[in-house]
């Protein structure tokens, strides 16, 4: 393995994703090509429709390219099966989404344990304590989604996403659902959490602003690679 394929935890070669309808073959994705370091903040954008969330999909293995490669932590996607991805995803991602996913019939901190415990960690409870003290939570541990707030239950999906220490985390539109407020302070929270955990962080956003405080945005036009620009955090030590 090259020293240039260890710094990138995730490389993309000629992806293209096309799909079967009605008026014929749809092209989503044509040809893109681009790599993430270890550590990185990334952002995708792009308008509705543009492929982003389905280039996050692939990405994180939770969908099959038509053509070229996703190389995730050097493990070539395509050449795995859904139980080997599904591996993958459980070994070294995170996920946080547009609408919090949470389990409704769980409570907050059972909500963080819950990935832990299926991957065998023993030390789960810890582990979902210590995360949901990080995310100003601790006192809201035995409730339920249905008695958080929107922020609440979104900071909840962090402490979830980052248990187990994932070495990438995909968030999609992770503050679209949320007032401004809240919106910043999840912002906020995915920032201090990439840089204190090293973990890499990319992110689907239509806002611009929150894109720019990445370093790296990767704009997504009709299904192409538009261009590659540097955000404000491009030149942070």
């Amino acid at each position: 393995m090259s020293v240039l394929s260890q710094l990138n935890v995730i490389q993309v070669s000629g992806l293209t994703k096309s799909v079967n309808t009605l008026e014929g073959n749809l092209t989503i994705l044509s040809d893109i090509n681009f790599s993430v370091k270890s550590g990185e903040s990334v952002a995708i954008v792009g308008a509705s429709g543009s492929g982003k969330s389905t280039l996050l999909s692939l990405l994180a293995g939770l969908d099959i390219a038509s053509k070229g490669d996703i190389f995730l932590d050097g493990d070539a996607l395509s050449t795995l099966d859904e139980e080997a991805r599904a591996r993958v995803r459980a070994e070294k991602v995170g996920f946080v989404f547009q609408s919090f996913m949470l389990v409704q019939s769980l409570t907050a901190l059972e909500n963080v344990m819950l990935p832990a415990e299926l991957a065998g960690d023993h030390d789960a409870k810890s582990q979902a304590l210590a995360l949901l003290d990080k995310v100003g939570l601790s006192h809201r541990l035995e409730h339920y989604p249905s008695q958080l707030s929107g922020g609440e239950q979104q900071r909840v999906a962090i402490a979830r996403a980052f248990i187990g220490s994932p070495k990438i985390l995909f968030a999609d539109e992770p503050s679209a659902n949320l007032d401004s407020n809240n919106g910043h302070l999840i912002e906020n929270l995915l920032f201090d959490l990439n840089k204190q955990n090293g973990t890499t962080l990319v992110l689907v956003t239509h806002d611009e602003q929150l894109a720019k405080q990445c370093q790296r945005i990767i704009h997504i036009e009709g299904g192409q690679l538009e261009k590659i620009s540097e955000g404000v955090a491009a030149n942070v030590g």
